[in-house]
């Protein structure tokens, strides 16, 4: 059987403003110091499992040419573009019959495209694992990374603590639950059965359209007009107007709490979902001063900083603890505990009509 994958790119990475703008989202970004984007590390990924032929990206339209421009090596007719973001389900949703309609049934891997991997020979091992399973049987496979401290930002996967062998290594999910406050967060820690929902899924495409026609029907109803139309001259009118009517719903609330046949592998590898400036001090080297400094900085006297520098020299002097990001047309100056906060300035830039800087 086939085995493909869909790479999710359609986010704005408002968290990453002012570097990431509309016209530049943050997959698109380099953020480590090998100079690729986010999304190019992703396809890079997995490609020793998955040709490029079999590899497809859903995003916006507006994002077509930059995806292009940065895999120039993927097929034109990969680029799924969505003429209106609609969360997950219906991002799936059009991967998945897209897939169906090239090859008939496939395994279909789902993933982000703003997520750093290291230890990138277990993350295929383990994603063998996971399409080992689904092939064998009628099942959703999810990864999920164990927890290394309690984290509010993520949401939990709760599961079975019984192995069994023929589940190849998986353990059965018994609920997802939405991102805990603090108190929840040390509970789910303490009690050995939680794991990070990472947003990385497997399974068969047959299997997650006959779930959408259980639970999302009339999202379903839609997906097959589209499937209809594809490869046609009515393509993109018939997508256009049946992708807007879609229920814009995630395909964990759509599909995955209801589900049975879920299961979860643990995922060994190193893994940062990316979502704010502070993963860069996880995702990259700290010099002396436990600072991350890009660009043409002097600092003095100054800890704990993360400094995006543009043209011009940036001079620090007596600073911790704070985030740096100078672009051509705006500066960001942050403290590190508000890293979380940032998409509250692009609100705001939004009700003061700034749109030149989103």
């Amino acid at each position: 059987m086939k085995t493909s994958a869909l790479i999710m790119a359609g986010g704005r990475g408002e968290r990453f403003w002012p570097k990431s703008r509309k016209q530049l989202p943050k997959q698109f970004l380099s953020l480590t110091n090998d100079k690729k984007s986010m999304i190019q590390l992703t396809v890079d990924r997995i490609l020793p499992l998955i040709r490029i032929e079999d590899i497809y990206i859903a995003t916006n339209e507006e994002y077509r040419e930059l995806v292009h421009e940065q895999l120039p090596e993927l097929p034109p007719e990969n680029i799924l573009c969505e003429p209106i973001s609609r969360n997950t389900a219906p991002c799936i949703g059009l991967g998945a019959i897209t897939m169906r309609k090239k090859y008939g049934d496939a395994v279909m891997v789902v993933l982000p495209s703003d997520h750093m991997i290291r230890q990138k020979h277990i993350f295929l091992s383990v994603l063998k694992d996971a399409i080992e399973i689904v092939q064998q049987k009628e099942s959703l496979v999810t990864l999920g990374i164990s927890p290394t401290s309690p984290d509010t930002g993520y949401g939990y996967i709760q599961y079975e603590a019984d192995e069994t062998e023929d589940e190849g290594g998986a353990y059965r999910v018994k609920r997802f639950v939405e991102k805990p406050n603090i108190e929840l967060a040390k509970e789910y820690l303490a009690s050995g059965d939680y794991l990070w929902n990472s947003g990385m899924f497997v399974w068969k495409t047959s299997d997650i359209l006959n779930l959408m026609e259980q639970f999302l029907p009339e999202n379903y109803l839609h997906l097959t007009k589209i499937e209809e139309a594809l490869s046609t001259a009515a393509q993109e009118e018939v997508l256009e107007r049946e992708f807007k009517q879609m229920q814009s719903i995630s395909i964990d609330y759509g599909v995955m709490e209801k589900a049975k046949n879920i299961y979860i592998l643990p995922a060994a590898f190193s893994w940062d979902d990316v979502g704010s400036w502070l993963a860069l001090e996880r995702i990259n080297p700290l010099n002396d001063q436990q600072n991350i400094i890009h660009g043409d900085v002097i600092t003095i006297n100054t800890k704990r900083c993360i400094v995006e520098g543009n043209s011009k020299l940036i001079a620090m002097l007596g600073m911790e603890d704070v985030i740096v990001v100078d672009t051509k047309d705006a500066l960001l100056l942050c403290a590190k505990e508000h890293a979380g906060e940032i998409k509250t300035i692009v609100e705001t830039l939004k009700n003061c009509n700034r749109t030149e800087l989103l």
